[in-house]
């Protein structure tokens, strides 16, 4: 769902190539309904272009860099060449998941009842607006293990919640270091043991033995800031039992 009526310059935008000429080609911009855009020869690659369609052909899509807009017209200038592999498909994948986002979008009107339209003015542009593009919205709803944005209200937001979880798998991140533990104490191996049993009120983590002295300790959320945050208070946990119990102990960063 996009949400404004053209982009602006130096925006990344996805055209569809209709129409290859000598000096340029032309196309549809397909997140801005009605909007045109067109590529000049020079702006196609890098050097001297012999032929254009070497480059580019009807029906191809593209990744290019708005460079001018004109807001009466509604027609934009494009440069291909400006835009690098990494950037054009990271363009891609977002514009995929904006895909997928309308149609659960679709699914989530269809459960309510109402219209697409309806459902756009009633809470669709605002979350736009919120998340900045409505796949990071369901992203969210999928994510979430209490209540959903408590502080807006509406009888949609238990379902379009139910349509995320159903639909948008939350890659996990994971964060790890490695402890190295010391002890010259007769019972050193049950204190060792002791200092990283790990309180499971802190939070989960997997513990692995390297090898004397090394142990890896792996921490995995969906939320990489809540796994770092996990990961601080074991480490933190870890530290105080180790002092209390006289043991050494060093931790470090994979």
């Amino acid at each position: 769902m996009n949400i404004k009526l053209l982009p602006e310059v130096g925006d990344l935008v996805v055209v569809k190539i209709t129409e290859v000429k000598n000096f340029g080609a032309n196309g549809i911009l397909e997140e801005y309904p009605g909007v045109e855009g067109y590529i000049h020869i020079s702006e196609v690659a890098t050097g001297w272009v012999k032929h254009i369609r070497s480059y580019l052909r009807e029906g191809q899509r593209v990744v290019c860099k708005v460079i001018n807009v004109n807001q009466e017209r509604k027609n934009v200038d494009l440069s291909l060449k400006r835009v690098n592999q990494h950037q054009s498909r990271e363009k891609i994948a977002e514009w995929k998941n904006e895909q997928k986002a309308d149609k659960l979008f679709e699914i989530v009107c269809s459960k309510l009842n109402k219209d697409l339209e309806a459902c756009k003015k009633e809470f669709g542009v605002r979350l736009v607006e919120l998340y900045g593009t409505l796949f990071a919205a369901f992203e969210s709803a999928a994510a979430a293990e209490g209540e959903w944005l408590p502080d807006i209200n509406g009888d949609w937001k238990d379902t379009f919640v139910e349509v995320a979880k159903e639909n948008i798998t939350i890659p996990e991140v994971s964060v790890a270091g490695y402890f190295e533990a010391y002890s010259l104490a007769s019972d050193g191996v049950e204190k060792i043991k002791e200092v990283l049993t790990i309180p499971p009120e802190i939070g989960k983590a997997e513990l692995e033995y390297v090898g004397a002295p090394r142990y890896r300790i792996v921490v995995r959320d969906k939320d990489y800031k809540k796994a770092e945050e996990t990961l601080k208070k074991i480490v933190q946990s870890v530290t105080d039992k180790a002092k209390k119990l006289q043991v050494e102990l060093e931790f470090s960063r994979q």
